[in-house]
């Protein structure tokens, strides 16, 4: 099923929106004032956590799957407030200038890191979903890279008008450089950045759901939308979102808090019966990061438990 405005507005509802100043990354450490739109029932814990100039590190033992084997490794997530050009889809230099251009956003850097044989794999994306989901009910753009000793893979995903257009470039030559247009309802990656700004906003159903570029590039499966059922698990201290594939044997569970911040606990991939990669958390920390780079500041990995 395709989402038109109806069915946008059931996955991704918003309350009425009020306005705040913010701060978030900038380049060299120096923040400009942000204005945000947040919903009306989030403006008290919201605003004080997510625009207190500070990002949210969360460390994670992942168990990856590769080559047929089991690997050990580490991920990580980033999330952090933004003011992000809606016409260039990139982090604006001079929000203060950029007038009805600028889009506050929830941007996630997510990495895994993970060791086969004698070489190694480096994986991030990056999500930039905006925080006023009334206007934008879709994520502006996703980007994700992988580097093993073979070589590397750029995959980035922009939306223009209904769709997505999607560009890769790929060491192999049977992918090659590519651009196609994919339509969806939304992207798996971006489930992380709408759980942190509300996950009572995803509503459960089955949707046209473009899967997990990680997912993409380990199999080397082209991005294409998939019929994707949702549905929620609640334990006793935690909530979980199952997103199971239709006609792909591939289910993904994400672990949360259900309390805000709404921080990610867990999840499990498993395909064909298979685990294929878990993460568990292992630490957290609201840092300024960006400005936290001398030698004097490697303590603070070991709070992140890297």
């Amino acid at each position: 099923m395709h989402l038109n405005n109806y069915h946008l507005a059931r996955l991704f509802p918003l309350l009425p929106i009020f306005s705040f100043f913010i701060f978030s990354c900038y380049p060299g450490g120096s923040p400009e004032g942000q204005t945000v739109l947040v919903s009306n029932a989030r403006t008290g814990n919201f605003a004080d956590y997510w625009f207190a100039g500070e990002g949210e590190i969360n460390s994670y033992d992942l168990q990856q799957s590769r080559y047929g084997e089991m690997r050990e490794g580490e991920a990580i997530m980033v999330f952090v407030t933004e003011d992000f050009s809606k016409e260039k889809q990139v982090k604006l230099d001079k929000p203060k200038k950029a007038g009805s251009d600028k889009v506050p956003v929830l941007k996630l850097n997510y990495l895994r890191r993970f060791v086969t044989g004698i070489y190694d794999y480096s994986m991030m994306q990056s999500v930039f979903t905006p925080i006023d989901q009334a206007q934008f009910p879709r994520s502006l753009k996703a980007t994700t890279t992988s580097q093993d000793w073979c070589g590397h893979f750029f995959l980035q995903m922009n939306l223009e008008g209904e769709k997505y257009n999607a560009r890769s470039f790929s060491y192999f030559e049977s992918e090659g450089d590519q651009d196609v247009k994919l339509k969806a309802d939304f992207l798996e990656d971006e489930l992380w950045t709408r759980i942190r700004l509300d996950p009572e906003s995803i509503k459960e159903g089955t949707y046209e759901v473009i899967p997990s570029a990680f997912y993409s590039r380990l199999t080397h499966d082209p991005p294409k939308a998939k019929q994707a059922r949702i549905r929620f698990e609640k334990q006793e201290t935690s909530t979980s979102l199952v997103l199971e594939y239709l006609h792909l044997d591939r289910t993904l569970t994400i672990g949360f808090d259900p309390v805000f911040p709404h921080k990610i606990l867990s999840w499990t991939e498993m395909q064909d019966g298979k685990l294929m990669s878990k993460g568990t958390l292992k630490g957290s920390v609201k840092s300024a990061y960006w400005k936290q780079h001398g030698n004097r500041d490697e303590y603070l990995r070991e709070k992140l438990g890297l």
